[in-house]
């Protein structure tokens, strides 16, 4: 029995094997229509059916001379349409509330602006004490969470240049301790505020990168020390750096 198809659906077919050729060669710039078709899973013919458009929208190249297929400048038209119109809080809203549903705890999304963090979202659940922090509010980098997560991949110079004053007695103070915990927040992925910038509060921040892999901002769960104890910061910091990697990637980091 002869099969219809509507045209709608083989349109539909022919751009997700588009896009699936068009993301092989972002990711390995350089190859041939061979090597194309055989990462594609496609035959020679339908690679070059499906590029001529592509090519012909600047979304990729091909060598004259080798063949070879790469990235074409109208990506960087795209790439630069869709930054202009990214806006931090609008970008890691979705991904604030899922992490605050998932954990029962107020998570916070600060910028940096040295030395210090600033505070411009917060998502609170209702049901438990409420935080102090207020959007617009500013804190130090070297005592919170979120201010080391961002501090551990700034240049060592920026930290060295740091004046630690104690907000609490668990304050780190001194800089080749604060060294040693932003080395250990790079290995892990994510940040511990033990009671170092309120007596009665700890926190897990993460680090969010941006479409240039430079780390300019960054996430957090907050709560008293008797829902957050010692045992739970190890289960909420990769559920606070997984949160910071999917805010990265969709902020376009392509290393997320």
């Amino acid at each position: 029995m002869l099969t219809l198809v509507s045209p709608e659906r083989n349109q539909s077919a022919s751009l997700r094997r588009a896009l699936t050729v068009l993301d092989h060669v972002r990711e390995r710039s350089g190859l041939s229509l061979t090597q194309l078709a055989e990462a594609a899973e496609l035959p020679k013919s339908t690679v070059l059916r499906l590029t001529a458009p592509l090519i012909e929208a600047r979304l990729l190249e091909r060598d004259r001379r080798t063949g070879a297929y790469r990235l074409g400048h109208g990506t960087i038209r795209l790439g630069q349409a869709y930054l202009a119109t990214l806006d931090l809080r609008a970008v890691a809203a979705e991904e604030s509330y899922r992490l605050m549903s998932e954990v029962r705890e107020t998570v916070h999304l600060v910028v940096y602006d040295p030395p210090h963090v600033v505070y411009i979202d917060k998502v609170e659940n209702e049901a438990n004490v409420r935080m102090a922090s207020r959007i617009g509010s500013r804190g130090p980098a070297h005592s919170t969470a979120v201010g080391k997560a961002i501090l551990a991949w700034q240049p060592a110079e920026a930290v060295a240049e740091l004046v630690l004053d104690p907000r609490t007695k668990h304050t780190i103070i001194d800089h080749e301790r604060l060294r040693a915990e932003l080395a250990a927040v790079r290995r892990r992925g994510y940040a511990v505020d033990d009671r170092e910038n309120e007596p009665e509060v700890r926190c897990v921040g993460a680090p969010i990168f941006n479409h240039n892999d430079a780390v300019t901002a960054a996430i957090s769960v907050s709560g008293l020390t008797s829902r957050i104890t010692a045992a739970r910061v190890r289960e909420l910091g990769p559920l606070v750096a997984e949160a910071a990697s999917r805010i990265s990637r969709k902020l376009g980091s392509p290393s997320r």
